[in-house]
C-alpha cells in the first residue's frame, strides 16, 4: 500500500513538475521513480526530504530566470526543464539508499541518505543562485577568477546559499525523527551539503570537461 501511495503521489508531483515547466517528459519517468523508490521504501520523512529538494530547486530554477540566461546562458544549455538523466542523477543515489532501506534495514541508511539529500540540495541551490552573485567566482583549485557559470568555479555567495540547502534538510531530518535529533541532523546537513557541494565543484574543476560543437554553433557539457 504504501509503495501505491508513492506512486500516486510522485506521479502527481511530476505531472505537476512537468505543467510548470520544471521537468521534460522523460523527467516525468525519472521523478516517478525516484519518488516512488524513496517515499515507498523509506518513509514519509525521506518523501518530505525529496519534495523539499524538488519543489526549492523547482522555484529557484525560475528565479531570475532571464538574468541568469543572459550571465552564462553558453553554460546551461538545458534549461531549467530536468530531462530523466538529471532527475537520476540528482534523486538516484538517494532512491538507491531507500531502495537498500526497505530490503536491508538499519539505522544506519536514514543519516546517510540525509546527507546525500543535503549534497545535491546545496549544489542545486549554489548552482541557481551563485551564478547570480556580483562577484566573479574563483577556480575552487587554484582561486583564480573565471567567468560566472564555469564548472569547478566557487563564491562566497554561493558557498553561503550551498550551507543553506544543506542546512535545511539537516534541520527537517532532524526535527522529524527523534533518533537523529534536531542538532545531530543539523550538523550533518550543514557540514554534508557543503562540503558535496564543494567536492562537486572540484570535480567539475578537475574532471569536467566543456566542448564547442562548430556544426551546432552552441557548447554543451559533457563529463
Amino acid at each position: 500500500m504504501q509503495l501505491l501511495l508513492a506512486f500516486i503521489l510522485s506521479t502527481a508531483v511530476a505531472l505537476l513538475g512537468y505543467w510548470r515547466g520544471s521537468l521534460a517528459r522523460s523527467g516525468v519517468v525519472g521523478a516517478v521513480l525516484v519518488g516512488t523508490l524513496t517515499f515507498g521504501m523509506g518513509g514519509w520523512l525521506w518523501g518530505v526530504l525529496l519534495a523539499i529538494f524538488f519543489f526549492s530547486s523547482s522555484l529557484l530554477s525560475h528565479f531570475k530566470e532571464e538574468r541568469k540566461r543572459q550571465v552564462a546562458a553558453d553554460k546551461f544549455d538545458k534549461g531549467h526543464r530536468r530531462d530523466f538523466g538529471q532527475a537520476m542523477a540528482n534523486g538516484g543515489p538517494g532512491a538507491l539508499v531507500a531502495l537498500l532501506n526497505g530490503l536491508f534495514p538499519h539505522p544506519a541508511w536514514f543519516p546517510l541518505f540525509v546527507g546525500i539529500m543535503a549534497t545535491v540540495n546545496a549544489d542545486t541551490w549554489a548552482t541557481e543562485l551563485g551564478t547570480l552573485s556580483q562577484r566573479p567566482p574563483r577556480l575552487i583549485t587554484n582561486f583564480k577568477v573565471v567567468e560566472r557559470g564555469t564548472s569547478g568555479g566557487v563564491s562566497p555567495l554561493g558557498t553561503a546559499v550551498s550551507a543553506a540547502g544543506g542546512l535545511l534538510i539537516g534541520l527537517v531530518a532532524g526535527l522529524g525523527t527523534a533518533d537523529l535529533g534536531w542538532w545531530l541532523g543539523t550538523l550533518l546537513g550543514l557540514l554534508g551539503g557543503l562540503m558535496g557541494s564543494l567536492f562537486d565543484s572540484f570535480l567539475g574543476a578537475t574532471v569536467q570537461a566543456m566542448y564547442y560543437s562548430d556544426h551546432l554553433q552552441k557548447r554543451p557539457n559533457g563529463a
